[in-house]
């Protein structure tokens, strides 16, 4: 049997911040490498928020990487040298982000249809001899040739890994993952590859992995929002009891809520309303009307009873 592939946990924004990832790798784990959601400049500078989700002290138990996006070589200098001087000697450049707000301004895979402004942009890591850097990047913007036709640019380039999504940026998270697309970059690639995009299921992943053994490892997102373990189960090879998978998330979830209480000064309506955005995507089965409850509560108290009575009445099964 082939060795298991590196699980990196993809980046979504308002979801996999440092008090998620922190608690992820406390009690789940099997991931090898967390992103930040990307980091970029507004109005000249850095928010607070980013600031404080990079804080080397606020990420001691996961293994992490800083993502940036970026425009321009300034852009990409002044985003690598915070990186830098936070401590971090990998980061992630993402030429993949579909939000049109980024792609008007050629940012994420808005600047794909671009070759000359990709090209200055990442041989900017020419002057950041320091840090190992990757990139995460979709087909192209609206043709999937277009990250096809980089490729032979990108192979030159000493990137510790590439992650493909094999969307065009105009899909935005919709429509089928174009897998030939997929197989003809997979084919001329000379770096190592991480494939990207709606792998949910230990099916998924087995699946991908007999399509595609040259794989270094797959980044998983949404799979991993909604089923945490997916990644330990894969690593270990062992599935979870739905009771162990049911103690596993009452721990996160009380992990959660002690990071967020800490970190928000809003009193219990903050928190509600930061940690209810966990259920965007966690057990997607459960019952409506437990659901429900758990969205409706107005008290951290009665939350966290409906939260109990979710995730111990809700049938958890294994690869789910």
């Amino acid at each position: 049997m082939m060795e298991p592939y590196a699980i990196h946990f993809a980046p979504l924004q308002g979801y996999t911040d440092s008090v998620y990832r922190e608690a992820h790798a406390q009690i789940f784990g099997g991931v090898e490498t967390y992103y930040t959601p990307f980091v970029r400049l507004e109005k000249g500078g850095f928010r607070n928020k980013e600031l404080r989700d990079l804080a080397p002290e606020a990420n001691t138990s996961a293994s992490l990487v800083p993502q940036m996006i970026a425009a321009s070589p300034e852009e990409f200098r002044r985003i690598a040298g915070l990186f830098r001087e936070s401590g971090y000697r990998r980061a992630d450049i993402n030429l993949g982000c579909p939000f049109p707000m980024q792609a008007r301004q050629h940012r994420g895979a808005g600047i794909l249809p671009y070759p000359d402004e990709v090209k200055a942009l990442l041989e900017t890591i020419f002057e950041f001899p320091e840090i190992q850097f990757s990139v995460k990047l979709r087909l192209g913007w609206d043709s999937s040739d277009e990250a096809q036709a980089l490729l032979p640019f990108l192979n030159g380039l000493p990137l510790t890994h590439l992650t493909l999504h094999p969307r065009i940026g105009t899909q935005q998270y919709k429509g089928e993952t174009d897998q030939k697309a997929f197989s003809r970059f997979y084919d001329s690639c000379s770096l190592p590859l991480f494939y990207n995009g709606d792998i949910r299921t230990l099916p998924d992943i087995r699946l991908l992995a007999g399509r595609f053994p040259r794989l270094k490892g797959i980044m998983l997102g949404r799979g991993l929002l909604s089923s945490p373990w997916l990644a330990t189960e894969y690593i270990s090879d062992i599935p979870l009891t739905a009771q162990e998978k049911k103690e596993k998330l009452s721990a996160f979830h009380t992990l959660l809520i002690a990071g967020y209480s800490s970190r928000l000064e809003g009193g219990e309506h903050q928190i509600l309303d930061k940690i209810k955005t966990l259920w965007d995507y966690l057990l997607p089965d459960a019952e409506k009307r437990l659901r429900k409850k758990v969205l409706k509560s107005s008290r951290l108290a009665d939350y966290q009873e409906a939260v109990r009575n979710l995730i111990y009445d809700t049938s958890i099964t294994a690869g789910q």
